[in-house]
């Protein structure tokens, strides 16, 4: 019988670890705040929970937000004319004008604007002011920084 139709787990086995970036944490105060309720409630969760494969992931992400939260590091609101974390940038690519905030990794949601400081895109924008062109080679495509709300 070939191997790949085997299962490798067990049906009790406890969920793998959430992946943890390395280096800093920062976030912006609404992105503590956010943090700190996702603690609360999964500790809330389990003083209630019996069902043990959901205690063990409540566990499993309780223990994944409290190093984040522990990790946190509150950024000051950004200042001065330079695209920095906690800005609100509209650029325009491709023909077209978008309008992102830059946030901690916890609070990014793409489809709400809210974009983390470690994707590619924000990364190029770091440091840039209104008027400026940015050339970015993957995907290779050109910028141009229209304002910067600090």
């Amino acid at each position: 019988m070939s191997r790949a139709f085997v299962k490798e787990s067990a049906e009790s086995a406890p969920p793998p670890e959430r992946m943890i970036a390395g280096g800093p944490n920062p976030v912006t105060q609404a992105g503590y705040e956010k943090i700190a309720a996702e603690v609360a409630r999964l500790e809330a969760a389990l003083k209630s929970e019996t069902n043990v494969l959901l205690r063990e992931t409540l566990e499993r992400d309780l223990r994944y937000w409290a190093v984040k939260k522990a990790s946190a590091q509150v950024a000051p609101p950004p200042e001065g004319a330079a695209v920095a974390f906690g800005s609100r940038v509209t650029f325009t690519r491709n023909g077209k004008t978008q309008t992102l905030r830059i946030v901690g990794e916890d609070e990014a949601d793409p489809a709400r604007g809210l974009v983390s400081w470690r994707s590619p895109l924000v990364q190029a924008v770091m440091g840039a002011e209104a008027g400026d062109e940015i050339e970015m080679d993957k995907p290779k495509v050109e910028i141009v920084i229209v304002r910067v709300e600090n």
